[in-house]
């Protein structure tokens, strides 16, 4: 063993393999798991177009899913959380316990997958109640409904799952991808394409913003391909974490 990694692996800071893949293996799958379970989501309620639809057109179709499409949103809540954990141990698997970049980056990425986990689990605890009295109440009934609906829904959804939790997330993987081009620790291509997707993500805002400023500019495909591509480099950053060692 030479003087630098003996002296790394004293003060606890050298990557070990078993913990490189680990990490690389929790990004790639809670990754791919939360891509497959927000397809089946997508195609059983037409997610997440249909956030933006109102409470006369969501409340029914909720209460038509029934119970398998809670569970779903409840699958959806935590394959996405799972990410948190491989967001932790990166600084340790990178062998870079001290960047202060990525010690903020970890708190930064880790509150954003909490902020969005709140949000998609909404669908679990609070959006069939209302579901089910909008469904069987009369008109005065529905009308209240749909007002706690759109307040939970603005407040849960649109500022803390979509508006923080993405811009957090983005916020993670921007300092990720700095770090990486800065210090050559990985690849640099994942640098560059975490540089891209998550400008791509950050698109995303205009129409979020929307459903606060109506004449809010949006591009429509800013969701799709900033989250897709956001998804699919954080299952790339598995793959590159397990197929390059990091240096002493």
């Amino acid at each position: 063993m030479s003087t630098l990694t003996a002296e790394a692996a004293a003060t606890g800071l050298a990557s070990t393999p078993t913990l490189r893949r680990t990490t690389g293996w929790m990004f790639i799958v809670g990754a791919l798991a939360f891509g497959a379970a927000a397809t089946v989501l997508s195609s059983t309620f037409d997610w997440p177009d249909i956030l933006r639809e109102p409470a006369d057109v969501v409340l029914p179709s909720l209460a038509d899913g029934g119970t398998n499409l809670v569970w779903t949103w409840f699958a959806v809540a935590w394959t996405y959380g799972v990410i948190a954990v491989p967001m932790l141990l990166l600084p340790a698997a990178l062998g870079r316990r001290d960047d202060v970049v990525l010690r903020a980056a970890t708190a930064i990425g880790t509150a954003s997958v909490v902020l969005s986990v709140a949000g998609f689990l909404r669908w679990v605890f609070v959006v069939p109640p209302l579901a089910r009295e909008y469904v069987a109440g009369d008109a005065t009934t529905r009308e209240a409904v749909a007002a706690a609906w759109m307040a939970q829904h603005q407040y849960g959804g649109a500022l803390l799952g979509e508006h923080l939790g993405e811009l957090l997330a983005i916020g993670w993987s921007v300092a990720v991808a700095v770090v990486v081009l800065r210090t050559k620790v990985l690849p640099g291509w994942v640098g560059v394409s975490g540089l891209v997707v998550s400008v791509l993500y950050f698109l995303n805002q205009g129409e979020i913003m929307a459903t606060a400023i109506p004449d809010f500019p949006v591009w429509d495909l800013a969701g799709l391909i900033g989250s897709t591509g956001w998804g699919l480099w954080v299952a790339a950053l598995g793959v590159a974490i397990l197929r390059h060692p990091v240096k002493a």
